[in-house]
């Protein structure tokens, strides 16, 4: 009786390996087929850029507070384990009840095709490669599937050769074929469409923008020199990124083209030389995500090169009535930002093509991206950009406006301790808290600083830049031993102080004071 368990629960341990190995088929034809076809039928991509689609709104939050920047790497990894569950449990399904696992792996490539016929810009021929995949990872696990039956079938006699031999050797030869051939395939598929992204980065490397017009002047006593303050300009490295694009574009400036179209007089074309023929000049800004929790590292300025977006929205001439501006990039992603935003002649919302004097890195919207003073990113930063529709909230929402968040979304003020940082101890006597604290549009007027909730002491701020960007502050501090609380608000040039109730970052930022536990010794 434990016998003939056993023998049951190998062959269905070899029913799993086929289903995984059928699977790899599957993916690594539909990765050759996109190479050959259509790069943008990858079903692996499509299907993870779904679940970002889908994800309800405190999965995001928690993936970002959790992964960061590498919340995409999670994200594939995290596919990755679903299919090798799945393709398992459909090579067992397959060897006990045929056909259901070649229906599920036929039920695959539809949701893959749904998946990617859906995404923005898919041509028609990006439904090929899930089809073919899923034909060929079908036919496999068909095959596969029928090999191993007849071994099982064979296999309670005792002979040592004959049809149950057959079979089985038969079985692990297929299968060895087919999973290093689907490797190789898949991989050096998938190496050679990535390899569009490095013939990008040749080409950033050689792109030689033209010098701005006018500089951006850093007034002395700007940036504090402090340990462990952040710097003034964070630099592009350092720089957050949260957006929806599972994989970064590559887009060819030369054939880069931005239309401004929708309730305008004419609609326009630009070309990436059209807009940088229309002069560039220097701005320095910085950007906040609305998932920046209180204290939080998703903020970060920047020096950026870029048109004006009135200047650009003026060649088309805005008609009236319109109170917003759809940007669209090129993954499908869209931001709802209100038109005056981008038309008043006191703010530099801008067109950017170069982030501190170099042109834009991929990650962050290369070749064209827009820079927005005072908004919250979800509803102004849009990368990879390459649509400008002027029109109205009520006709139409952005990516995020149906997933809980507002459409418009103002930065709420805030400020934040960069050091001495929890969980790091300070020694006794003097020492500098230090931070930065931003009000972009509207500017910093103080920054105050509560140690164990006593009296609130003004710190002393650096020279700022401009209204739009942060200012470092410091207070010197006579630490004593023991652990203390220090909490930190900010005063903008309104007179308005620092929310100070605690707020989720949802549906249009968070709120709250910054309080820190520091342990001097």
């Amino acid at each position: 009786m434990v016998s003939e368990k056993s023998g049951r629960l190998r062959f269905w341990v070899w029913a799993a390996v086929s289903g995984v190995v059928s699977a790899a088929v599957f993916l690594a034809a539909a990765e050759l087929m996109a190479l050959l076809v259509a790069r943008e039928g990858s079903p692996i991509l499509a299907v993870g850029s779904f679940v970002i689609d889908i994800v309800p709104q405190p999965f995001k939050e928690f993936a970002i507070a959790t992964f960061g920047e590498y919340d995409k790497i999670a994200l594939l990894v995290g596919l990755a384990l679903a299919v090798l569950i799945a393709s398992a449990i459909a090579g067992v399904l397959e060897y006990v009840r045929p056909p259901l696992g070649v229906i599920a792996l036929g039920v695959a490539g539809a949701l893959s095709v749904a998946a990617i016929l859906t995404r923005a810009g898919a041509g028609p021929l990006a439904a090929i490669p899930p089809i073919f995949g899923a034909l060929a990872g079908g036919t496999l696990l068909w095959f596969l599937s029928a090999r191993l039956r007849r071994w099982a079938g064979g296999a309670a006699g005792a002979r040592a050769e004959g049809p149950a031999s057959v079979d089985r050797r038969l079985f692990f030869r297929v299968s060895a074929i087919a999973g290093a051939a689907a490797v190789v395939v898949g991989v050096g598929a998938r190496a050679l469409i990535n390899a569009t992204a490095s013939s990008i980065t040749a080409v950033r490397s050689a792109l030689n923008l033209p010098a701005p017009r006018s500089t951006v002047t850093v007034p002395a006593g700007a940036e504090l020199d402090i340990p462990g303050i952040s710097p003034l300009f964070t630099p592009n490295e350092d720089f957050y990124r949260v957006d929806t694009a599972l994989t970064v574009p590559s887009i060819d400036p030369n054939t880069w083209r931005l239309v401004i179209d929708g309730m305008v007089d004419t609609r326009v074309e630009l070309s990436f030389d059209d807009l940088v023929g229309m002069g560039l000049d220097e701005y320095a800004i910085t950007l906040t995500c609305v998932s920046n929790e209180v204290g939080g590292p998703l903020l970060g300025t920047a020096k950026w090169h870029g048109v004006p977006v009135r200047d650009v929205l003026a060649r088309a001439g805005v008609q009236s009535g319109a109170d917003m501006v759809l940007s669209r990039s090129i993954d499908g992603f869209t931001a709802s930002t209100p038109l005056e935003s981008l038309t008043d002649d006191g703010l530099d919302a801008i067109l950017a093509v170069a982030m501190n004097g170099e042109p834009l890195p991929l990650e962050h919207g290369f070749p064209v991206r827009m820079v927005v003073p005072g908004l919250y990113g979800y509803v102004s930063a849009t990368k990879w950009l390459t649509e400008l529709k002027v029109t109205t909230f009520d006709a139409d929402e952005a990516y995020w406006t149906p997933r809980g968040y507002s459409a418009k979304a103002p930065i709420k003020f805030s400020s934040r301790l960069d050091t001495p940082r929890t969980g790091t101890p300070v020694t006794v006597g003097r020492t500098p808290l230090a931070g930065v604290a931003w009000a972009q549009t509207v500017g910093i007027e103080r920054v105050e600083v509560s140690i164990d909730d006593g009296d609130w002491q003004a710190a002393t701020l650096s020279t700022p830049i401009n209204d739009d960007t942060w200012v470092q502050w410091y207070l010197d501090w006579d630490a004593t031993a023991g652990t203390h609380y220090v909490t930190v608000r900010a005063v903008n040039k309104a007179g308005e102080t620092q929310i100070e109730e605690r707020a989720p970052i949802a549906p249009d930022g968070s709120t709250g004071w910054q309080r820190s536990l520091i342990t001097v010794r």
